[in-house]
């Protein structure tokens, strides 16, 4: 069986704490590789070495940073497939999904590549007599990256290429779920020109994130997960002193109102509620419907959703994958089966579903539930699989209200014709990211990504200008110079005497 273990210092390092993950084929459910789990030591190691490249990587000028960039951009583009291949393999998502999943860890590397601007100062000069003020950002030192099994890609490129760029370097702790598209980031790094010790990545459980949360070199945490563990992250990092940005769950609505169009709406409550199957922090998984639209939005959802093909995600005709693990897959089933006992109508339900050849493959069909009260687990937790739930209420205010009681605030959508309408929604509702029309509202690069309430914990959004600031400090800088005027009689200071 192939092992896979850490990076650290530019090269691969064998796990010396005899522990070991299984990473398994969402498709098969067969075992392909086993992960080593980091001690705490070996976590020490992996500060050590980031701390020690930071000592010439901290003062490295920004050309030859984003020198680096360039090339690893130009290596991540040429390498899309096999990191694709990677992500399929272990997560089980189709290619298409994970094509897209590194595109969009490619912006944030093109955007690392401009730091020069992002990183600019400002200057007011006389703000007094000969006195000028000017701020610098200056980066934090060793930072680290806690990331999720979802984009195992995607999120760290989110964060290590910004805070390359910006100075510090970086240990990254991916999912044990789905490793190995981190080590192959981590050797593209290496391929193009990244300093050893400046990218690393140790893998591991509970053990190396507390190690990391502790570490006392460590001045910075970037995490993206559920929100009880990033509500966790947040509290140890900052009691800790360390800067954090912990970005947790979500719950996702949309609301379609009377007048939108609902083949559009349906075609997106299909995308953004079962793309990825479900698992990711951005789906929709409430819809919200206003009025009489809701009986035919449900038949259009439901006719959409019985089309989808599902299958292994390295067969081109599969449009959505498997779930991560069996244990997932029989969580996500128990609250569609719950559903009806807490009033709602299973208009679908995807908890038999098979394919035939990979019957032990993680599968799960595509579920529908309407009539779905605020009070039922369906709705009040966040799910993580291919489930869409419909509630429905009678004007917009009342959904308004709905969505905003939530204790959730990523992110969330609205489907009209009424431009008045949409710019009081994105005025009124309480989340991070709002699209009007647009199911899955992802921000590009060179914006910040966000929720509220308890879907972000810290002060800063992730990559974006917010990233670039989570990972620098400011310093303000007083200067006052004597002018040469004001030199002793008989100091020549070498100024030209053509004036």
């Amino acid at each position: 069986m192939k092992t896979l273990n850490h990076w650290i210092g530019g090269k691969t390092v064998e796990g010396t704490s005899g522990t070991y993950g299984p990473v398994t084929d969402p498709a098969t459910g067969a075992v392909t590789t086993q992960v080593a789990l980091a001690s705490p030591d070996e976590v020490a190691t992996a500060v050590a070495a980031a701390k020690d490249a930071y000592a010439t990587w901290g003062t490295s000028s920004l050309s030859a940073r984003t020198a680096v960039l360039f090339r690893y951009r130009a290596l991540l583009d040429a390498h899309r497939d096999e990191i694709a291949a990677l992500i399929t393999a272990e997560h089980g998502k189709v290619r298409s999904d994970a094509l897209g999943e590194v595109a969009r860890g490619l912006e944030i590397v093109e955007l690392a590549c401009g730091i020069t601007t992002q990183l600019k100062g400002e200057l007011s000069t006389e703000v007094s007599s000969r006195v000028d003020v000017s701020s610098i950002r200056q980066p934090l030192g060793v930072v680290a990256g806690i990331t999720p099994f979802n984009f195992p890609a995607m999120v760290p490129m989110w964060m290590f290429p910004l805070a390359v760029a910006c100075g510090n370097t970086f240990v990254l702790k991916p999912s044990e779920k789905d490793p190995s598209a981190a080590n192959l980031l981590a050797e593209l790094a290496a391929e193009a020109g990244l300093p050893d010790g400046v990218l690393n990545v140790v893998h591991g459980d509970r053990v190396a994130v507390e190690a990391l949360l502790a570490h006392p070199d460590v001045a910075a945490v970037s995490f993206v997960g559920s929100t009880p563990i990033a509500r966790h992250i947040h509290a140890t990092a900052s009691a800790n002193g360390k800067r954090v940005q912990a970005l947790g769950g979500a719950k996702n609505h949309m609301l379609v109102l009377p007048d939108a169009d609902l083949d559009a709406a349906a075609d997106a409550a299909v995308s953004a509620a079962y793309g990825s199957a479900g698992e990711r922090c951005m789906a929709i998984s409430a819809v919200v419907a206003v009025g009489s639209v809701a009986d035919d939005l449900v038949a259009r959802i439901k006719e959409r959703a019985q089309q989808v093909t599902i299958g292994p995600g390295t067969d081109p005709a599969s449009e959505m994958g498997p779930l991560i693990t069996a244990a997932h897959r029989d969580k996500v089933a128990s609250y569609v089966k719950g559903a009806a006992a807490q009033g709602a109508d299973v208009v679908l339900d995807g908890t038999a579903f098979t394919v035939e050849g990979f019957e032990d493959g993680h599968w799960i069909g595509l579920s529908l539930l309407d009539n779905v009260s605020t009070d039922s687990d369906a709705y009040r937790d966040e799910i993580f699989g291919p489930v869409l739930c419909v509630l429905r209420v009678e004007t917009y205010e009342e959904g308004v209200a709905l969505m905003n009681a939530s204790p959730f605030g990523n992110g969330t959508a609205i489907f009209t014709r009424d431009g008045g309408a949409a710019r009081r929604f994105q005025l009124e509702v309480e989340a991070g990211m709002v699209g009007v029309n647009v199911p899955i509202p992802v921000p590009v690069g060179y914006h910040s990504f966000g929720g509220w309430k308890d879907s972000l914990f810290g002060d800063h959004h992730i990559y974006g200008n917010d990233g670039v600031h989570f990972y620098t400090r400011g310093k303000v800088v007083t200067t006052r110079w004597p002018d040469p005027a004001d030199a002793p009689a008989g100091v020549d200071l070498g100024f030209p005497r053509n004036h």
